[in-house]
């Protein structure tokens, strides 16, 4: 919804800002020229990226318009159910959570946090984790390494989309020199025309520079900016996960492994000590 907002007001006030400076609205509107941009930039980030990741940027790029999903409620969400499932572990050890972990759609503990079974990723990161220690697999430092390679891996993941788009938004300012020079092109074989023609041509080429500056600044870079800030959002949802659970696993009582995962968080997400210590204290192990 903000990204809509930000948008309309890029255009509102650059149109608005046109048209008290007397511009005639008409000449901005040149679909040749925009056509030539747009299509051109197009062309250019399918030759840039491969196949595969053309289908990241279809599926990453609707994330802007949704939001980040990472508010405080859903960590406070996500510190509950960490909490269960560590005083359920402290009662009957790793097996009591074993078909919790396998099944995690059909578990109570995890209907707690709706936001995380929503996310395929960071349920897999989770309960993949927990398998693990489950298995007897690995312990704490093993397990810490092993978590730490996954969101390194899903961070370079999450950059190479904002990557894209950012050279992608490079390029747009020189695409609108080549839209205008194939304007000044067309002014030139009317050059022995009228001045009032000559002009109307040049208008529109120089429209071609303005549309290839405002998308870029005023559109695709944004829109990468803010794909790069939602992967910083979801790699801290991340570590939360992980500060917990290595906690936990290191011998740490269940209230304290949260508090771990708690002060992880980003200031602006972080639920109160006071409210999750009210919220835990209706919590009881199966």
């Amino acid at each position: 919804m903000f990204i809509i907002i930000g948008i309309i007001l890029v255009f509102a006030s650059i149109i608005g800002g046109f048209m008290l400076m007397n511009g005639p609205l008409s000449v901005l509107i040149q679909p040749a020229e925009l056509v030539v941009i747009v299509g051109a930039v197009l062309g250019a980030l399918i030759v840039g990226a491969p196949a595969k990741m053309l289908g990241l940027i279809l599926k990453q790029v609707p994330m802007v318009f949704k939001g980040s999903p990472y508010s405080k409620t859903a960590y406070l969400e996500l510190l509950l159910m960490q909490y269960e499932l560590f005083i359920n572990v402290k009662k009957g050890g790793w097996l009591a959570i074993e078909e919790d972990v396998t099944d995690p759609d059909k578990s109570t503990i995890f209907a707690r946090c709706p936001k995380l079974l929503a996310n395929h990723h960071a349920r897999g990161f989770l309960c993949d984790s927990l398998m693990m220690l489950i298995n007897g697999a690995s312990n704490a430092d093993e397990l810490d390494l092993a978590m730490e390679a996954e969101m390194e891996t899903h961070h370079e993941e999450g950059t190479i989309v904002p990557g894209i788009l950012m050279k992608a938004s490079d390029s747009l300012p020189g695409l609108g020199i080549v839209a205008a020079v194939l304007g000044i092109v067309v002014t030139m074989q009317h050059i022995d025309g009228p001045p009032e023609e000559i002009g109307h041509h040049v208008a529109a080429a120089l429209v071609g520079t303005f549309l290839g500056l405002l998308l870029s600044y005023g559109v695709l870079s944004p829109i990468a900016a803010n794909l790069e800030k939602l992967g910083q959002d979801e790699g801290k949802y991340f570590a939360c996960m992980k500060a917990g659970l290595i906690a936990f696993a290191n011998g740490t009582a269940p209230a304290i492994a949260v508090e771990f995962a708690r002060r992880s968080i980003f200031s602006v997400d972080r639920p109160s000590n006071i409210d999750l210590d009210k919220l835990m204290r209706d919590i009881r192990p199966r």
